[in-house]
């Protein structure tokens, strides 16, 4: 009974903490294409000039923060980007779409044993994208043709679901991306060998109940195999919520924006 008091507790402090953050610099978008529909939150560059183009970062936010509300997906990550001295430092537009709740970033099965227990994931190399990736793809083309994007500084990033979404976009769109981080996420390493070329920082929690932390160590393998240029950072006995170490990373923004797409 305490142990579920608990939870209960660090649940609604953490939905009161998100209420309580000022998200309001991010202006509310949608992008409809081809009858689909995207909603996303978007942070201009601070002191913003149109005669110039900027970075672009989108971040993918994971299955709790699904929906329509277009904001839920504000509530990890959001407030990293609004801080002024690196708004300052690094001016960019931010982007955080939000993924419906009957979808998801990258296509993805569970595995299951005989009793219907989920046991794993897999993933499936020729599976279709999921239609919010793909909206994803396509909004970064549409921005990228109003030239107020540099076209060799994009960047993708997320956690947990977002994190698979990731790996999937790198793996899909490796001409696009300037470079990645992936948050304790998941997919097939055999696709390393196709984003090979792109700086990629991964990170993940050592004690991670829920996404197996193999996954990224077996990216990173493949990627130092492939002799890329590739970071992993594993958090000793820390869970699911790696993101939160992640963020407190000093030299994340700075690794991040340093990588101009060749």
């Amino acid at each position: 009974m305490m142990k579920t008091l608990c939870y209960l507790f660090a649940f609604l402090c953490m939905h009161l903490f998100a209420q309580a953050q000022d998200y309001s610099a991010y202006s509310h978008e949608t992008y409809v294409h081809n009858g689909d529909t995207l909603r996303y939150r978007m942070l201009a560059p601070i002191n913003y000039d149109v005669h110039k183009s900027y970075p672009l970062v989108i971040f993918l936010h994971g299955a709790g923060e699904r929906g329509s509300d277009n904001a839920a997906q504000l509530l990890h990550g959001g407030s990293l980007f609004l801080k002024d001295s690196l708004r300052s430092q690094y001016p960019a537009f931010v982007i955080f779409p939000q993924c419906p709740s009957d979808s998801t970033w990258a296509p993805l099965h569970l595995k299951r044993d005989s009793s219907g227990k989920v046991t794993g994931l897999a993933f499936l190399e020729n599976d279709r994208q999921p239609t919010p990736g793909q909206l994803v793809k396509s909004l970064v083309d549409s921005l990228l043709k109003t030239h107020k994007i540099n076209s060799k500084k994009v960047y993708i990033g997320g956690l947990s679901l977002g994190g698979m979404g990731t790996f999937d976009m790198l793996t899909r769109y490796p001409d696009v991306w300037a470079a990645g981080f992936p948050i304790c996420g998941a997919g097939d390493a055999e696709n390393a060998k196709r984003f090979a070329k792109v700086p990629v920082w991964i990170f993940h929690g050592g004690a991670d109940p829920v996404v197996p932390v193999g996954f990224s160590r077996a990216y990173f393998k493949a990627l130092k195999d492939l002799h890329a240029d590739v970071q992993y950072t594993e958090y000793e006995g820390v869970g699911h919520n790696s993101w939160d170490n992640a963020f407190a990373e000093p030299g994340l923004l700075k690794w991040l924006f340093s990588n101009t797409k060749k």
